[in-house]
């Protein structure tokens, strides 16, 4: 998925982690069908991407979306179309850390973060405010603070950062922006005949 994407970072592994939390809901039998899924993400391409990648959603096909309402940029939303549940996934509280945007489910984290969370918050700011010109020692304070972060997540059962709830009655339209969706999405043919029949044998036997 990074190869794919194009580089690591922080973004794609929290997009990851929240969707292998979803994804133990939607498919608790362990077997992971793409071809059911949609996905809403936030904007930022980490995430749409990791989205994409994860669950074969795209946007010419109408089943990968944007959130309408900000707040939920940096969680994941998942639904399996066969089985209608829609479940959506983000970070407990402590491990979040973009200025000014809430936590939008409301568990917080048991452990203490080796990386103080307001720094990293107060540095983004920073790193924001200066308009693509950062200086190279707030750029590298940066990836520190994220690759630390990441790993430090990563040391735990990700149920102790990551959160998920079910979410009752799903509408696509109530949580999509859709002037950030296709008018008139692709259908998909390479899953068109997934569930044809097979035959006994591939090649029968006429005699």
């Amino acid at each position: 998925m990074i190869k794919w994407h194009g580089h690591d970072c922080e973004g794609t592994t929290h997009a990851a982690n929240m969707m292998k939390v979803a994804f133990e809901i939607l498919f608790p039998d362990g077997i992971i069908d793409r071809s059911v899924l949609k996905g809403i993400s936030g904007t930022g391409p980490c995430w749409s991407d990791a989205v994409a990648f994860l669950t074969g959603a795209r946007l010419q096909y109408g089943n990968l979306g944007f959130f309408k309402n900000k707040d939920y940029n940096h969680s994941i939303l998942l639904y399996r179309t066969d089985t209608k549940v829609a479940v959506l996934a983000t970070w407990k509280k402590g491990i979040n850390n973009i200025p000014g945007e809430p936590v939008v489910l409301p568990e917080k984290i048991n452990w203490t973060t080796k990386i103080n969370m307001q720094e990293v918050i107060a540095l983004k700011k920073e790193v924001k405010n200066a308009k693509g010109n950062p200086t190279p020692y707030q750029v590298d304070l940066l990836r520190f603070y994220q690759w630390t972060h990441v790993n430090d997540i990563l040391s735990h059962p990700l149920h102790e950062s990551y959160q998920a709830k079910v979410i009752e009655d799903f509408n696509w339209n109530n949580w999509v922006d859709n002037t950030k969706s296709i008018a008139k999405p692709f259908v998909r043919s390479d899953t068109r005949l997934k569930n044809h029949p097979y035959r006994e044998k591939p090649v029968l036997d006429t005699k």
